[in-house]
């Protein structure tokens, strides 16, 4: 049975240009697949293409069957209704006007009286409680996503595509997305750089510049796969520097062995046991076999040289990121903050958080949870001393900094370097190329501005320059850190974060995430707020 999707030499751009992928051949089945791939490879230009609302630049894509797409971002119009997602508009006016008495029999004919109960019963799927015609402005981004999915699932597509279906979400939200992928008996594409979303699926597609692989099974089967692969570049990468080793010391062999025939002949036409014209022959020779040598062995250390380096590029991609941070100084019984029945909000009368008391002490690692809207980053800058509170008290005693999603406290004019020297003025230069190049910024490309890197490079360098230097703050606050990272980038962030040794306030859905930087403690916001 054919691929009901297959791309056929396919390449594509940016807007702007720049190349994505070429000739690239890539067929998808009746299956769960999940689409991986550092930030800006192409993996949301392709669903887009999939879907027929984009070109490219060059060869075909053969789709059959109805497809659906979920897109990361959408513009929505000021009149812009939960109907319209649902095409509904049309036949829930017809309602309306049927019920009113208003329809003539040829209309009466065409009511569907099934349509409002179902849109209900899509949008209660996905923990939605709004009718069809809430505005699409009036909702949050996760409560948007929410009924953006229940629309897709209620226009039973043959084929569903998914650019990053959990992102805003919160844990509920989350768990009926997967719940919908894992029960999903028709072909979906999903694009996330959620682990638990990804253990799901039944096939893995990695999408790098070079191309597409394809990996059977899940995330974990992924993962086990790039283990081996990672497990052959190293002993790749050590057979390359052995056989490098061995032809230097062979090469300096033959260069003693030399030197030792040339001293001989020296010797002997000192003393004249041979002909001066036989002694210049032989020399002539010696110095033409010794040059020989030499040349073939500067050949073999060149191709040995660029096995090495292949072989090193490769170790390299695969090894996940690890660290060596300088201890913050946090004391086990140091409280790190404390508050103390604080209530906040932003209009008067209508808290946000009530009577709401926390303690933090030593280097605990605490995961502040609740469903969308229950005050987790109006918590954050609570902590942070953005916001006060209405009532109670904020008492943060440790040195600490802010890791918002935007990585605000970098200068996007400034470069990566310039950024670092900023924080961590107690630094001198080599320091500072130093704690770069541990966060993987070498040479020049600590010379590169902040306003110019992906989402991953300004991830890392903030990480650089918060976590980097000689004393890092002992209390960090992050707030969704995870939210439109790639794998790679998320699997450095956790690197980082394993190795800092100070107090920790997240905010995350991730679980996967929660569970790699080992979170000790969560707080459900859900669960501690009052009634109003």
């Amino acid at each position: 049975m054919s691929a009901p999707i297959v791309l056929s030499k396919l390449t594509l751009a940016t807007p702007g240009g720049r190349p994505l992928l070429t000739d690239l051949d890539l067929s998808f089945a009746v299956e769960r697949t999940g689409l991986i791939g550092r930030n800006g490879v192409g993996k949301s230009s392709l669903l887009s293409m999939i879907a027929g609302e984009r070109s490219p630049l060059s060869g075909t894509i053969s789709a059959t069957g109805r497809i659906a797409m979920l897109r990361q971002a959408v513009q929505v119009r000021p009149d812009e209704t939960i109907a319209d997602l649902f095409d509904a508009r049309a036949g829930l006016a017809l309602v309306r006007k049927a019920e009113r008495g208003e329809a003539d029999p040829g209309e009466l004919d065409k009511v569907d009286w099934t349509i409002e109960p179902r849109l209900a019963a899509a949008l209660a799927r996905f923990g939605l409680g709004a009718d069809a015609e809430t505005s699409l402005a009036a909702l949050s981004g996760g409560q948007a996503t929410r009924a953006r999915l229940a629309a897709l699932v209620f226009s039973e597509p043959d084929f569903l595509l998914l650019d990053e279906p959990t992102n805003n979400l919160d844990r509920d939200g989350r768990r009926a997305v997967i719940d919908l992928l894992a029960g999903w008996r028709g072909g979906a594409i999903v694009v996330s750089h959620d682990r638990e979303l990804l253990e799901t699926v039944d096939t893995v597609v990695e999408l790098t510049s070079l191309g597409a692989t394809r990996y059977g099974g899940n995330w974990s089967r992924y993962v086990e796969r790039k283990a081996i692969e990672l497990s052959a570049a190293a002993r790749d990468l050590t057979d390359a520097e052995r056989r490098l080793a061995e032809i230097g010391r062979k090469a300096q062999a033959a260069v003693e062995r030399q030197a030792r025939r040339d001293g001989a002949g020296k010797r002997k036409r000192a003393k004249g046991d041979m002909p001066r014209i036989l002694a210049g022959a032989r020399k002539d020779r010696s110095e033409d076999s010794g040059g020989e040598h030499a040349r073939a062995a500067s050949r073999q250390r060149v191709d040995a040289l660029h096995v090495a380096d292949r072989a090193r590029q490769r170790v390299e991609i695969l090894q996940p990121m690890s660290l060596a941070l300088a201890p913050t100084g946090l004391a086990e019984g140091k409280t790190v903050l404390a508050l103390d029945q604080i209530s906040i909000g932003y209009e008067p009368g209508r808290p946000i958080l009530r009577d709401l008391s926390l303690s933090i002490v030593g280097p605990e690692r605490v995961a502040i949870v609740g469903r969308n809207a229950s005050g987790k980053t109006t918590l954050l800058r609570l902590l942070n001393g953005d916001l006060r509170p209405w009532h109670g008290t904020v008492d943060v005693t440790a040195h600490r900094a802010m890791f918002d999603q935007q990585v605000s406290l970098l200068d996007p004019v400034g470069s990566i370097l310039a950024n670092y020297q900023r924080i961590n003025p107690d630094t001198d230069a080599n320091d500072c190329r130093a704690a770069l190049a541990r966060f993987m910024f070498r040479g020049d490309a600590a010379l590169q501005a902040v306003g110019q890197l992906s989402g991953g490079q300004l991830l890392r360098a903030g990480l650089a320059c918060i976590l980097g230097g000689r004393r890092p703050p002992a209390l960090l606050i992050l707030d969704e850190p995870t939210n439109h990272l790639d794998l790679d980038s998320i699997r450095a962030l956790e690197a980082g974060l394993i190795a800092y040794d100070g107090a920790l306030v997240v905010v995350s859905h991730d679980e996967a995430f929660l569970d790699a930087i080992g979170v000790s403690r969560k707080i459900d916001l859900t669960a501690e707020k009052m009634p109003s």
